[in-house]
């Protein structure tokens, strides 16, 4: 009865945190990538400027999950796991949690990890799908409950440049991450 409850609990929770990234959607946001010296714990770049990761940032934090804390803790005590992209020798509490390979390889590291699969089923609404965008860019976004126009897909909920938006590019570039957190 317990697994059961944890179960319906956690997906309880994946339910609201796709309501939480729709939401975003409502807020005039302007991509900006620029470093911000932000608070902490619970910091955030200012509310009108955000990337991709902003949003699966801010869609947590809806919920009550602080992952710039949460990826700040993990790096600074397993720094040597986290990908030395940018040659840093310390972890950056205002910028580590706003890189998707960082936020990908916490995901991982929390057992939150799925199949990468072209099942559109297989990704269901509040878990987080990393992309590449070739060249070395990557990209993130929320998969949430509303579906594409022909209902064969959910939609995604990401920042490519115009803002926070509502889409359908689940397969529109090549997926290299899946992961549903906190982990059911």
């Amino acid at each position: 009865m317990l697994s059961w409850l944890c179960t319906f609990s956690q997906s309880v929770q994946h339910k609201k945190l796709s309501k939480a990234a729709i939401e975003l959607t409502s807020q005039n946001v302007t991509y900006d990538p620029s470093y911000f010296s932000i608070a902490y714990p619970n910091g955030d770049v200012p509310s009108d400027k955000g990337v991709c990761t902003d949003v699966i940032i801010r869609a947590y934090r809806k919920i009550g999950i602080d992952l710039q804390k949460e990826v700040h803790e993990d790096m600074k005590a397993n720094f040597s796991a986290y990908p030395n992209n940018w040659g840093l020798h310390s972890t950056d509490k205002n910028i580590d949690h706003r890189r998707v390979p960082n936020l990908m390889t916490f995901f991982k590291r929390q057992q939150a990890e799925l199949p990468i699969t072209k099942n559109a089923k297989d990704y269901l609404p509040g878990d987080v799908v990393a992309w590449s965008l070739g060249n070395g860019l990557t990209h993130i976004g929320m998969v949430v409950h509303k579906k594409s126009t022909d209902q064969k897909r959910n939609l995604i909920v990401h920042n490519i440049g115009s803002g926070q938006v509502l889409a359908d590019v689940l397969f529109a570039y090549k997926i290299i991450g899946h992961y549903r957190y906190p982990k059911e």
